[in-house]
């Protein structure tokens, strides 16, 4: 993250003084759930989404007109990115007209980073490839640090695809920053070797004993060649059940990214059991991203 342009690529990285920042100035935006000031009228913030979403996307346009900033939508499918226009040139194009900041979700690593060496206006990372999430982390820390107080010395086990989880990655960097223990549990095909010296992966009676229990959400058809070819077969070795969820600590949660695979990495009756915690995450995203937004245009 650069804090000369003001893009938020990511939390690797960043201190936990900054991300601390961003979770209080979260909780100043909180208190006031349907206030809509008028602290930024007349910039103009464009919701760049080269990738399909919708929880984020109305997330990040509800922080956007809250902030009093008028919004531009652009999705890929109604645009000249399907007659063969670049990534790149699409968002130039949109610099050039005047926007005052970009928030952008997209497919392909490696792109954002290219995009925030030659783009000048702030652009906020909405989920970039396998590599980063950081605003889905941010409101997942600001989600235990309301439950628990604080977030240091906790325990965190995040379960399911790690390999493809760009939720994994935004949350190790950012909890072990803030003195948070991660550790991983998944199959050996949906695991990611590479970040098994920042976090031991554990198996799921030992992953079970945490204070957070995070569930990823699950896309088989990634794993065509994996060992799990079926949801059923997925929830009956890493889905969290009924049963496995009542070996948890009493003080413990349950998290998840959403959307939920019900009844895969998550039986149906604990997507809002008292444990689970997901549509709380939900309702702080847009706090979340009121702070980040305002970081990117003051």
């Amino acid at each position: 993250m650069s804090t000369q342009t003001k893009h938020f690529l990511g939390l690797k990285g960043v201190s936990a003084g900054e991300i601390t920042s961003i979770l209080d100035r979260a909780a100043h935006w909180e208190q006031y759930p349907t206030k809509v000031t008028n602290q930024f009228q007349g910039k103009f913030v464009s919701n760049l989404f080269f990738e399909n979403s919708t929880r984020t996307r109305f997330s990040f346009e509800l922080a956007q007109k809250r902030l009093g900033a008028d919004v531009l939508n652009f999705s890929a499918a109604e645009s000249s990115v399907q007659k063969g226009e670049s990534i790149y040139d699409t968002v130039r194009t949109l610099e050039s007209m005047g926007i005052d900041a970009g928030v952008i979700r997209l497919k392909p690593n490696g792109v954002l980073q290219e995009l925030a060496e030659k783009i000048k206006i702030p652009l906020i990372n909405a989920g970039d490839g396998n590599n980063e999430h950081p605003t889905q982390a941010l409101l997942d820390f600001y989600t235990m640090r309301k439950q628990f107080g604080a977030i240091k010395g906790l325990t965190v086990s995040i379960v399911g695809d790690i390999l493809h989880s760009r939720v994994a990655r935004s949350n190790l960097w950012g909890l072990l920053e803030l003195g948070a223990k991660v550790q991983f549990c998944a199959p050996a095909s949906m695991q990611a070797p590479e970040l098994a010296e920042f976090a031991p992966y554990v198996s799921f009676d030992e992953a079970l004993k945490a204070d957070v229990v995070m569930m990823l959400r699950v896309q088989l058809e990634r794993h065509d060649t994996g060992l799990l070819r079926s949801a059923e077969e997925y929830r009956e070795q890493y889905g969290l059940t009924l049963e496995r969820a009542s070996r948890m600590a009493p003080h413990a949660i349950i998290m998840h990214p959403a959307p939920v695979n019900r009844n895969v990495e998550l039986d149906d009756e604990l997507v809002e059991h008292e444990k689970s915690k997901i549509f709380t995450q939900i309702a702080h995203g847009v706090p979340i991203r009121m702070a980040v937004i305002e970081r990117a245009l003051s």
